[in-house]
């Protein structure tokens, strides 16, 4: 009796066995872990690819957009040689927040996204850089192609959550400024970055 093939057999990792996406780094996949439903963080368990829960949200925002990573990225020394303020990467996935004109409500799932700018953001001395997508063939978001395409309100939404949403009352304020908004060619530099220093740190 012929068994399956493994790849049928066992779930892919969403950082390691899954595609950058299909036309990189203009359209990318982009992996959700939180939605603008959850009230909790939940984060990728690095070693199994299942979803952790990293803390109960603080506060009652939550995130204005859908939010995730891109496969087969790692922010290293070339996504910080991107950044003005920091000379390395988190040492994370890329992260990328998806705008959808109709609810996703649920996380684990993984999207053709097109890339339109980002969020140059340091956390605690290192690059921790948001890109902003829409989701591809959105009936409402697909015509963007560049960050001032959308309005500026919802990038604010974004930028205002970054910046709050690690602060815990009656401790010292988190090292965390978001000081540039970028359009889509530096955003898809970061990914190509993003992208080699995966390569370098993983293995091609």
């Amino acid at each position: 009796m012929a068994f399956p093939s493994p790849f049928y057999r066992w779930r892919p990792h969403p950082w390691h066995g899954l595609s950058v996406g299909p036309d990189a780094p203009r359209v990318v996949h982009a992996y959700i872990e939180l939605t603008p439903f959850d009230s909790v963080k939940y984060e990728i368990d690095k070693e199994t690819g299942y979803l952790r829960v990293d803390r109960p949200q603080r506060y009652s925002s939550q995130p204005p957009a859908l939010y995730g990573f891109i496969p087969r990225t790692y922010c290293g020394p070339r996504v910080g040689a991107l950044s003005a303020k920091a000379d390395k990467g988190d040492k994370d996935p890329l992260d990328i927040c998806v705008l959808s004109e109709r609810p996703i409500n649920r996380a684990e799932v993984l999207l053709n996204v097109k890339v339109i700018g980002g969020l140059h953001m340091i956390d605690n001395g290192e690059a921790d850089d948001k890109i902003v997508a829409v989701l591809e063939n959105d009936n409402v978001w697909g015509m963007a192609d560049e960050i001032n395409d959308v309005p500026a309100v919802l990038i604010e939404r974004l930028r205002h959550y970054f910046l709050t949403y690690k602060m815990v009352p009656g401790e010292e304020a988190a090292q965390v400024e978001v000081d540039t908004i970028y359009g889509a060619e530096h955003a898809q530099k970061l990914v190509m970055a993003a992208i080699a220093d995966y390569d370098e740190q993983f293995g091609d």
